[in-house]
């Protein structure tokens, strides 16, 4: 209850998850994972098409087993960046938990290096990803079989690495986050 006239300080929100990301980032992680939606919607179509096609006209769909291999993968990283800014990545909260209860600023500058070290992981993985698509694109690497089906893999790559940028930004966004909720936990602003 605020008494008429005078402000109430705002108020620290208790995790950085669920917040706006800066610079609206978190629209395109959103759409991001819109796009992942699509392409499970598309891979549902393609894989029952396949099994009506073997069940009834004995003419399965081409390349369902190779498609479906390659979206898996798309599909996971399109949607990492969206996973991680709601918070629903998986993690052991005991100990966080009990520190936002007791010290609430410890917890939010832990939870910023949790978030830096993921940033510099993410980093790490996306320098070790940029030769393979390099290299997929040299060789014109495909899966499937000649003469029957074949689909190019660099296009997945590249959509991996996209999904690997978004992660590290909103790992970054993240972090920056929690060190300015806990240097206002930290000065008494909660």
């Amino acid at each position: 209850m605020t008494t008429p006239g005078v402000s109430a300080a705002p108020a620290v929100p208790a995790d950085s998850y669920g917040l706006s990301l800066p610079g609206g980032f978190g629209r395109l992680t959103r759409l991001l994972n819109a796009l992942g939606t699509l392409w499970i919607v598309a891979l549902m179509l393609l894989i029952n098409t396949d099994v009506l096609g073997r069940e009834l006209l004995d003419a399965p769909v081409r390349g369902v087993t190779e498609l479906v291999s390659l979206s898996i993968v798309g599909i996971v990283f399109l949607q990492l960046a969206d996973t991680l800014a709601a918070g629903r990545m998986t993690r052991a909260d005991v100990l966080l938990d009990r520190l936002k209860r007791t010290t609430p600023w410890l917890a939010a500058a832990l939870q910023a290096l949790y978030h830096a070290v993921g940033a510099l992981l993410m980093a790490v993985i996306l320098w070790a990803a940029w030769e393979p698509l390099v290299e997929s694109i040299r060789i014109q690497e495909y899966v499937g079989a000649l003469g029957d089906f074949t689909a190019p893999v660099w296009p997945v790559r590249l959509i991996m690495l996209v999904g690997m940028v978004s992660t590290l930004l909103t790992f970054v966004l993240l972090a920056w986050l929690d060190v300015r909720r806990a240097l206002a936990l930290r000065g008494g602003r909660a």
